[in-house]
């Protein structure tokens, strides 16, 4: 069995028209939301093994702002396929973890780890927290699988099942969606 935790970047800032999609950071909705579910994943009580992350500024500051907000220090390997990867790429980036790790988390983007949920997860009207990825996977959205393998190299789609989900709006409605966000 592996653990494999997704966590979405927080709200990135749209103001600068100019700013390559890569280089942009968080606005100040993002940043109160990086930091409020930093605090919530360490107090849901999974030690995360391994991080791996999308490069891009966004998932940074993401990471930077939970850990800080958690008191924690997180090792991170940095990978450039995460960066708005598809969820069979996503998939090739999880193959390669060693199987010494048990529990991983990946951090990036939509819509990859949200088709990642759906791929992996089946959709057999079993899973309600699978209904509410299908709703929406917002930014800075967490979700925990449990992974009925015992390689990563074994990785495929049906072989998870979504035993947690976390939004922001969840712990702070002010973070809930606004007009613009539909």
């Amino acid at each position: 069995m592996k653990l494999l935790g997704l966590f979405r970047h927080a709200k990135s800032d749209w103001h600068d028209a100019k700013a390559r999609d890569f280089d942009r950071g968080l606005n100040a909705r993002g940043r109160k939301g990086a930091a409020l579910m930093g605090r919530h994943i360490v107090e849901h009580g999974v030690k995360w093994e391994q991080i791996i992350a999308s490069p891009a500024v966004r998932v940074a500051e993401t990471i930077e702002l939970a850990a800080k907000a958690a008191g924690r220090e997180v090792p991170v390997i940095w990978d450039r396929r995460i960066y708005l990867a598809s969820s069979v790429i996503l998939t090739e980036v999880l193959h390669d973890l060693p199987d010494s790790v048990n529990k991983a988390m990946m951090v990036g983007h939509n819509p990859g780890l949200e088709d990642l949920i759906f791929d992996l997860v089946p959709d057999d009207g079993t899973c309600p927290l699978r209904a509410k990825v299908e709703d929406k996977f917002p930014t800075a959205a967490y979700a925990v699988l449990e992974c009925d393998i015992d390689s990563w190299a074994d990785l495929h789609d049906g072989c998870a099942k979504l035993v947690y989900l976390m939004r922001p709006r969840d712990l702070d409605p002010e973070l809930g969606p606004e007009p613009a966000d539909w």
